[in-house]
């Protein structure tokens, strides 16, 4: 019982912050072509915010994003496009020191309803381990919620990279 008193002191400092920090950039965890919504999404979401970069980590082949982006209107100069990631946890620890060199401290978080459990777990760990807050916005996708077990593992991998810098991944090259 002593234990949830400290959770609920956190969890409640977190959502407080969260709520009185504005973003200064937008992160789409990408996927493959597949996924294309997540990219279409945000650049009809960006429109609304203007001034904030847009980190995409993981995301569909760069040709695809930048025409995705291009026929919205949305300048290049504005993208950062991150193909370094190869699943969730990398999706955050590639990006999470650029955002920290660049004083980033809150963003606005932008996946696929059916992965953004998982996204928040890994993003509080990963993310929360540099102080940067995050407003999850969902892409409507029609599809069932992914097994809990996926967030599991997913925030055990990220509570060992916080802890020693090693995610578990096999990095391959992604174009």
């Amino acid at each position: 019982m002593l234990l949830f008193v400290p959770l609920g002191i956190w969890w409640a400092y977190k959502e407080v912050k969260t709520q009185f920090t504005a973003p200064q950039a937008v992160i789409v965890l990408g996927g493959s072509t597949k996924y294309l919504e997540r990219e279409k999404f945000t650049a009809k979401f960006v429109r609304q915010h203007p001034k904030l970069p847009i980190w995409i980590t993981g995301g569909s082949p760069k040709r695809y994003t930048e025409q995705v982006f291009k026929k919205a209107g949305i300048s290049p100069r504005r993208l950062h496009l991150d193909y370094e990631a190869v699943d969730t946890v990398t999706n955050f620890t590639t990006l999470v020191d650029d955002l920290e060199s660049q004083g980033i401290k809150s963003v606005y978080l932008i996946t696929s309803d059916f992965h953004m459990r998982r996204a928040q777990v890994v993003g509080d760990i990963v993310l929360g381990s540099r102080g940067i807050y995050f407003k999850p916005v969902s892409v409507p996708s029609g599809q069932s919620p992914e097994p809990i077990q996926k967030s599991v593992r997913d925030g055990a991998r990220a509570l060992v990279w916080v802890a020693t810098g090693f995610t578990g991944s096999k990095k391959k090259a992604r174009i």
